[in-house]
């Protein structure tokens, strides 16, 4: 969904705004006692110079030594009004980036499969981590420096306006002839923010697949085909980021020619007004001063655009993600008090593109309690999607499905998904200990809970031999781990859960034959008395499932027991021979 500069502001950014209020108030206070003593000065010099050029005999020590002290009580208060904005005032944009920041990672939790199927996880990093600390600065800079910019043109207008109206126009002619003159830059900044923020997401993807999966780089040898895909994004980064200052530069270059207009009709103007004793020589140096903390004014508001737009650019791309449609059933009023296991597949039918076909089309089954079967077929069947859709991970295009008679899309997805243990072939381990991984599976379970999921998983014995038994770091993603280790921690994080569904998604494919072994008998403890659903490719491990289906294009063309369908000697049989 597109919005307007100003809507997305007014919608994903104002309310951050609005919960800081009261500190932001207090900075633009602080930000006015500022810019309020830098605006006084002009008019010491000017008195002082006045009284110098007209009567020399007033300019005592006295005179001089109070003014000095007025000056210097008001940078007493500058210097204290200046802390406050520096650390109080970039806390409060570092408080909104943390708001911001946790939002987004917590509608992140609730954004549908579907979406990180086509989603680089490097795009994400980046607009949670660099575009978030641009929409901080942006937080704190913006209000201040617009408001500050604000004060000196309108307080320095009305003391030169009471001095000479003419000058004072003639010169300040140009200010908004600056700030129309920059507009069209700005768009150009901002669109080429908005690219060099995308870019920069696809470098840290790339950067991201290529370190992850570092071990298939070298083992191919293939550093000189991950260097040219790097160097090729960081080209396309270098370029979009030089467009980005080429558009910066020729703002500054607009800036620079009307501050010289300024100054020029400050020289002119000034000077004949001098001549024809039309302005004294205190208030010509009042005007230069106030022009010049103008021009210092401007010139900050033109440097703080590229601030301004990369905020505003944040913004866009934090909206993005916010807008992502979270999962669907979140909550609902049903919540059973236990679940037995009994599932029913009713005409259901799933596509995840209509271009692409339907992956699914009609399919029927009924599984009752404690029932264990296995899904087999041809690859591209549909097996994983057909489990993947009991656990809602995606939305059905067509049927229902039910669990205990009740359609899961009346369930809350934490009821629905507590219910089910998922064993992987993919094992995801996260950074910590042994320990925290198994207590994944319920965090609300005991040390004591967690041993004892290993050893009905048979993971104890060789967790005990490690460094540090259940305190032992397992590095990132379990590198530290053989895939045997990794698959039985698995398995003891599912027994920890100790859901009354279990699927088993080509748990055993990728292990060699003796940790299959060890695999088989902690899968067949496992699923003693859960409803079981077996996704498999090796055809020896699905035999003494209580029923075999088999999965084709078509749905479900065969099923029953591993000798029913040999004997058959339809599709089944042929795979189980070949």
């Amino acid at each position: 969904m597109k919005h307007t500069k100003k809507g997305t502001l007014k919608k994903w950014f104002i309310p951050y705004f609005i919960k800081h209020r009261r500190v932001m108030l207090l900075d633009l206070l602080c930000a006015g006692l500022t810019t309020g003593c830098e605006l006084v000065l002009p008019m010491i010099v000017r008195e002082i110079t006045s009284i110098a050029t007209t009567d020399i005999s007033r300019l005592t020590v006295r005179l001089v030594l109070s003014m000095a002290g007025i000056y210097a009580a008001l940078k007493v208060v500058d210097m204290v009004a200046g802390y406050y904005m520096t650390y109080v005032g970039h806390c409060m944009g570092v408080k909104i980036e943390k708001d911001m920041r946790e939002d987004m990672f917590s509608h992140l939790l609730t954004a549908p499969f579907s979406y990180f199927d086509t989603t680089k996880v490097g795009q994400l990093m980046s607009r949670i981590t660099t575009d978030l600390f641009d929409i901080s600065e942006f937080a704190h800079h913006c209000p201040e420096e617009f408001f500050i910019a604000g004060v000196k043109v309108t307080v320095s207008f009305t003391v030169l306006w009471m001095i000479n109206p003419l000058l004072t126009v003639s010169t300040f002619v140009a200010v908004p002839l600056i700030f129309f003159g920059s507009m069209y830059f700005r768009r150009k900044m901002r669109s080429a923010f908005k690219e060099r923020r995308e870019i920069t997401g696809d470098v840290n993807a790339q950067t991201e697949t290529t370190l992850l999966g570092i071990r298939v780089v070298k083992s191919f040898a293939n550093e000189d085909l991950e260097r040219e895909k790097f160097n090729a994004e960081s080209a396309r980064l270098s370029k979009v980021q030089c467009d980005s200052y080429k558009y910066m530069a020729r703002l500054n270059c607009v800036t620079r020619l009307f501050d010289g207009v300024m100054y020029l009709v400050m020289i002119l103007l000034g000077g004949y007004f001098l001549i024809t004793n039309k302005i004294t020589a205190a208030d010509m140096t009042a005007y230069l001063l106030y022009i010049g903390m103008l021009i210092a004014s401007i010139k900050r508001i033109v440097e703080f655009t590229e601030q301004f737009e990369k905020g505003v650019t944040g913004v866009e791309r934090f909206a993005e993600v916010l807008e992502v449609p979270s999962e669907k059933g979140i909550t609902a009023d049903k919540e059973p008090s236990g679940v037995e296991g009994n599932i029913s597949f009713e005409n259901v039918s799933f596509f995840y593109d209509e271009e692409k076909g339907t992956v699914l089309d009609g399919v029927n089954l009924e599984v009752k309690k404690g029932e264990n079967i296995a899904v087999v077929g041809p690859s591209g069947s549909g097996k994983t999607t057909l489990c993947s859709l009991l656990s809602r991970f995606y939305e059905l295009s067509g049927g229902r499905i039910t669990l205990d008679g009740t359609d899961i899309n009346e369930l809350s997805l934490s009821v629905l998904r507590n219910a089910i243990g998922v064993v992987q072939q993919e094992v995801y381990l996260f950074s910590g200990t042994v320990l925290e991984n198994i207590l994944y599976g319920n965090p609300d379970a005991t040390r004591e809970m967690a041993e004892e999921a290993a050893k009905r998983a048979g993971a104890h014995d060789f967790i005990a031999a490690l460094p540090d038994g259940y305190d032992t770091y397992v590095g990132e993603r379990g590198i530290m781990l053989s895939g045997g280790q990794k698959q039985r921690i698995s398995i003891a994080r599912v027994f920890v859960k100790n859901p009354p569904v279990v699927v088993l998604d080509e748990a055993t494919s990728a292990l060699d034959n003796e940790s299959e072994k060890y695999i088989q008998r902690s899968l067949a403890e496992l699923t003693k008395g859960r409803t079981t659903f077996t996704i498999a490719h090796r055809l020896s491990t699905v035999r003494n499932a209580s029923r075999i289906i088999v999965l084709t294009d078509k749905g479900i063309e065969e099923q029953g027991t591993h000798d029913e369908l040999i004997l058959k000697g339809g599709i089944y049989a042929g795979l189980y021979e070949a």
